[in-house]
């Protein structure tokens, strides 16, 4: 039974993230279990950066984007030194178990430590809802809305100026975002890492509607494609429409988070608190058919995630 446990975030951070920390704060404190914030993620926890928290400390924040804990990315902590300096450091602090917010990377230094006897327990926060395991991690939602409400107006400066705008947005390797935000903006086209795509055809597409009287026109790209200038330079030579890129950027970190993802914070923060409270570690509470639920680091981990394969059929047959 787990006496007294910490709290981490750590990798890029995500909205929602501080919902998270409140829940097992709140959890853990209700069941009688003493709560360490530390602070940097594993970098916070090799230096021995903690602070004792309290009812009081996590009040106020679920509102918040970004991470009142502070993340870092830790190389150290990639090899097994890192790891048992890790070990030694939860000992000295007489730590029960540790929840980890973050990602993939993250969780493998989670189930490193729970090799070693620290039992942790991951959640997934990140906006590329990558996690393999996982239907939904924490501030997917949030990053997609900011995502829709730049394109927006990014759409009324390209209707003003007659123009193609390629806008780039974050999701890392995975198009998740690209899909969704493509569809709930009307773009006329959306490239990803996962599916080939034709400019000559996207092109084409262009002259055909602007015959009809279309005069502005928007395609997203998954960052991870990495060619949008090159995207933009060509689409104009084919098109003779002037295309300009805008790179969203950070933008999608940052902001209070949505409903959905303080709700799912919250949830999943408190059934992480209920694992380590029976000494259960080496695990990733995710979601699957729509409810919490908890998997193996390592099987999460190896699972593969489908991608989007009806939605991007939909984009497609609705997009001209």
């Amino acid at each position: 039974m787990a006496k007294r446990i910490g709290v981490l975030t750590s990798g890029g951070d995500a909205p929602g993230m501080n919902a998270a920390v409140r829940a097992v704060a709140r959890a853990a404190l209700q069941k009688g279990i003493e709560v360490v914030g530390i602070r940097r993620g594993y970098v916070g926890l090799l230096n021995g950066d903690f602070i004792e928290m309290n009812a009081r400390t996590v009040s106020g924040i679920i509102q918040r984007g970004g991470t009142c804990l502070y993340t870092a990315r830790c190389p150290e902590f990639r090899n097994i030194e890192g790891v048992k300096k890790g070990v030694e450091k939860c000992r000295e602090m007489g730590l029960d178990g540790i929840v980890v917010i973050g990602g993939d990377g993250s969780f493998r230094g989670a189930g490193d430590l729970s090799a070693m006897g620290i039992p942790c327990i991951g959640i997934p926060g990140t906006i590329d809802n990558d996690i393999q395991c996982t239907e939904y991690t924490i501030g997917y939602d949030t990053a997609m809305n900011t995502a829709m409400e730049m394109i927006d107006k990014i759409r009324d400066t390209a209707q003003s100026h007659d123009r193609c705008s390629v806008v780039e947005v974050m999701g890392r390797k995975a198009g998740y975002i690209a899909i969704n935000v493509g569809i709930a903006v009307g773009a006329e086209a959306v490239i990803t890492l996962e599916r080939d795509y034709d400019l000559d055809v996207i092109a084409a597409n262009m002259l055909k509607t602007k015959k009809s009287g279309k005069t502005h026109f928007i395609v997203v790209v998954a960052e991870g494609v990495g060619q949008s200038e090159n995207i933009a330079r060509t689409l104009q030579e084919m098109t003779g429409i002037e295309a300009r890129v805008t790179v969203l950027g950070h933008v999608q970190r940052g902001g209070s988070p949505t409903v959905r993802d303080r709700v799912m914070a919250t949830e999943m923060g408190y059934h992480a608190v209920e694992l380590l409270e029976q000494g259960i570690g080496n695990r990733i509470v995710g979601l699957k058919d729509g409810r919490v639920y908890d998997i193996d680091i390592q099987e999460g981990l190896a699972m593969k995630k489908p991608f989007l394969d009806a939605r991007y059929d939909i984009l497609n047959k609705t997009a001209f």
